[in-house]
């Protein structure tokens, strides 16, 4: 199976190749404004994220205007503690209006843009907008009917799988399969915000690709950009993180947004990443060739005349590596030599009193 970034590269730009793709996710840090999501558009393309991903959602499509029970956060850890599900939606949601605008702007900048949607409407704006995938959010990965939705376009989908169980990541699997999705990423993911590294449990992406033959990559929560550069050493071939301008400004997921600047050093550092993983490879590459001639070699210490014995002292273990190699040393210690040497001399076999002499 081709990665996200070959599958879409070629039509959209992108270098078509394995190296990492980087998702910028705008979420709800737009704050409301329009103009402040065409701002983080334009700094996302500055970053050289290859992709922006907004959401796409009502509040009424994500739950219901209540306030008891279950619909307003209780968990006093929470960065949204006390805070009604629907108004919080109602915040962070993405009009449906600035989807076409949103949509242009990266076109202009040359980036990708692609969504979340939580709905069959959802989709079905996007498709009007000739959405090139689509993300399945943790949340939403046990909506099988919504995953058979979005698989019907025959699109590639990415899919997180925070919280599933592996039971639960093989129905959303099948489901995407049996739907016509034919390009399938899965992201592990640690749906709490922010995530810690203790609990991001990286050693899972193997696994992950391993049990269900699909591409894999990372939804980081965590703060920085370690855990993402990481994962890149384990196989992950897209890497999803919170974008925001200024996280000073604040938004519902400002906490664990990256600014520009470390959004740009995300970008670059992954791709360091995947070039240091090449490939298996003992002998030293060919920029390391000039290096053997400065590795430890054996040498004569000292002034010796024909005859002489070599000892520790007149037989050195050093740098460079013209003579022979140290592993001869305990062989030569005890041995004449034939003729006059001078200290700074290689040591070769061709200096040595001939045995049978």
């Amino acid at each position: 199976m081709l990665t996200l970034k070959e599958e879409l590269g070629a039509a959209h730009g992108l270098k078509a190749d394995g190296s990492p793709f980087i998702i910028a996710e705008m979420s709800g840090n737009h704050n409301a404004s329009l103009q402040r999501a065409l701002e983080i558009v334009d700094a996302a393309a500055a970053t050289g994220a290859h992709a922006l991903k907004i959401q796409t959602f009502t509040a009424d499509s994500m739950t219901l205007d209540l306030d008891e029970g279950e619909f307003s956060i209780r968990d006093p850890k929470s960065l949204w503690a006390g805070r009604r599900l629907y108004d919080l939606y109602e915040e962070a949601k993405t009009p449906a209006e600035w989807h076409k605008p949103i949509f242009d702007r990266a076109r202009e900048k040359g980036i990708l843009c692609f969504s979340t949607p939580f709905s069959e409407d959802a989709l079905e704006l996007l498709e009007s907008l000739n959405a090139p995938c689509y993300k399945i959010a943790s949340f939403e990965a046990v909506d099988l009917p919504l995953i058979k939705a979005v698989a019907s376009t025959k699109k590639p989908m990415i899919i997180s799988t925070g919280m599933a169980t592996v039971v639960e990541i093989a129905e959303a699997v099948e489901a995407a399969r049996e739907g016509g999705c034919t390009n399938l990423t899965l992201l592990k993911c640690t749906s709490s915000y922010p995530a810690s590294p203790e609990n991001t449990n990286l050693l899972t992406i193997p696994q992950i690709k391993a049990t269900f033959d699909c591409n894999v990559g990372l939804s980081d929560h965590t703060l920085g950009i370690g855990v993402s550069v990481a994962a890149i050493a384990l196989g992950a071939s897209v890497i999803e993180k919170h974008f925001i301008i200024d996280r000073s400004e604040g938004g519902v997921d400002s906490a664990f947004s990256l600014e520009p600047d470390e959004f740009t050093s995300l970008v670059n550092e992954t791709e360091r990443a995947y070039q240091a993983l090449g490939h298996i490879h003992f002998g030293g590459t060919a920029s390391e060739q000039a290096g053997r001639k400065k590795r430890r070699s054996l040498y004569i210490g000292e002034d010796l005349k024909a005859g002489d014995i070599l000892t520790p002292s007149s037989l050195r273990r050093i740098r460079p590596g013209s003579g022979l190699a140290p592993k001869y040393y305990e062989m030569l210690l005890g041995r004449r030599v034939g003729r006059n040497v001078s200290r700074g001399t290689p040591m070769s076999w061709d200096l040595l009193e001939r045995e049978d002499a």
